[in-house]
């Protein structure tokens, strides 16, 4: 963030000031460049939510389950939609991220807690990542994956340092374009047409212990809270970059600015749920068709695509794994930095120097250190990936109960408080989540 709030203040930003995101996007005489600049924090959200953890979840669940979990993927994509859109709106609306909003209007029993957990969780899934990363490099180069670990978390450090995480992103999100080789193997593997669709449009719910936990664990990475704070402080950022460096300049927002959140979002979910739908979809109809259910490494995984890629297969896979990696391990451990630094009220933001936000460059330092570690406790890659995710499903509920509560506030949101459709759709998902966990825990202890 560019101030803590200083500056001439009024209660609502003039005019001018508020549409000044609608106005550089009408500049733009050509429909398509429009349509790209459009496209911001939700297209790079949706793009990270399939990172090396969401791919090894849905590659397990395939393997594991076959088609009978396809269903989950259009049932989560209307509440990854209004969840993230509802985020992206408090950012608009307030000019402060989660971690600030949450400070102010909860008690610091409440607040505290739920940002370490957040820590916490991220800091286990950015170093899954991490090992993911370098399980992906060791199916191209013959290096021990432990011997990558390091060098992967350290160049990972030196770009969200000293380097533009706008420019690492805009590489390494053609490198994940690789995951659309899913879709292709999915067709090629001649898929069961019957089981797709019945899968596909029938939901299959089961009292097993493995059927659930992974059910939870889909919707764990399919909904995942470093999502929530990344996409409320990016559009402070955006508005930030936009020339809205004071809280009074950002709070508030116009109709239009809000249509183009939602396209952005929108577009980002759909991108993120069709990949994901296909991953679970080729390795069912080739990991679990063949009776290969057991995924414990990136090679594993990489089978599924041989249907369309042959001996390409492993170097389409790690293309994909290091492309989500490097565009989701930034994201993880500066989300977790995001929500510490608006929390205790430090300086923060990717555009600073490290000197002038020491706290905020010092937790993504220690988060990436965390993360360091846990790949030298002896759990496989993907194993570490797919219990990551389940963490993620069972911390997302409790931090959606909050983040509704702010975003249906009238005295917060003003005007723009949850209508009937979101709010409905929000707390719809909640509930789904904290049923989802609380099966899981069940059927854990009996």
């Amino acid at each position: 963030m560019s101030d803590n709030g200083a500056g001439p203040r009024t209660d609502v930003a003039p005019a001018a000031v508020l549409g000044v995101r609608e106005a550089a996007l009408q500049r733009e005489r050509s429909g398509i460049r429009r349509f790209f600049k459009l496209l911001g924090p939700g297209l790079i959200v949706g793009a990270s939510d399939d990172d090396p953890s969401g791919i090894a979840t849905y590659a397990v669940t395939g393997a594991t389950l076959g088609y009978s979990t396809l269903w989950i993927m259009p049932v989560t994509l209307p509440m990854m939609m209004a969840v993230q859109y509802i985020c992206a709106r408090i950012g608009l609306v307030t000019g402060k991220g989660l971690g600030a909003i949450l400070r102010e209007r909860f008690p610091v029993a409440i607040a505290y807690p739920a940002v370490i957990a957040l820590v916490i969780a991220n800091s286990i899934n950015a170093g899954a990542d991490i090992g993911a990363i370098a399980a992906a490099i060791n199916l191209l180069v013959p290096i021990r994956i432990v011997a990558l670990i390091v060098p992967v978390a350290v160049v990972l450090l030196a770009l969200q340092i000293w380097g533009s995480y706008k420019v690492t992103a805009s590489v390494f999100k053609w490198l994940s374009l690789a995951l659309f080789a899913y879709v292709g193997s999915a067709f090629f593997a001649h898929p069961d047409v019957r089981r797709t669709l019945v899968g596909t449009f029938v939901p299959h719910l089961h009292a097993d212990p493995g059927y659930i936990t992974t059910v939870v664990a889909i919707i764990g990475t399919t909904i995942s809270p470093y999502m929530f704070f990344w996409q409320a402080t990016q559009e402070v950022e955006e508005d930030v970059a936009f020339g809205r460096h004071y809280l009074w300049q950002r709070k508030g927002t116009t109709d239009q600015e809000l249509r183009y959140t939602a396209w952005d979002v929108g577009i980002g979910m759909f991108f993120s749920q069709f990949v994901g739908y296909f991953i679970i979809l080729s390795t069912a109809a080739t990991l679990f068709a063949t009776g290969h259910n057991n995924i414990a490494t990136a090679a594993d995984a990489a089978r599924a695509l041989e249907p369309i890629a042959g001996r390409w297969s492993e170097w389409l896979l790690a293309l994909g794994l290091i492309g989500s990696g490097f565009l989701a391990v930034p994201i993880l451990t500066a989300s977790s930095a995001y929500a510490m630094s608006e929390i205790f009220g430090w300086r923060f933001g990717l555009n600073k120097k490290p000197g002038r936000a020491p706290q905020f460059y010092g937790v993504i330092a220690l988060s990436t250190i965390v993360g360091i570690e846990l790949n030298f406790v002896g759990i496989g890659p993907v194993t570490a990936l797919y219990w990551t995710a389940v963490i993620n499903g069972f911390l997302a509920p409790l931090l959606l109960v909050l983040i509704m509560l702010v975003s249906g506030n009238r005295r917060i949101m003003g005007e723009r408080a949850n209508g009937p459709l979101l709010a409905t759709l929000g707390w719809l998902t909640t509930a789904a989540m904290l049923v989802a966990a609380a099966a899981s825990l069940m059927t854990m202890r009996s």
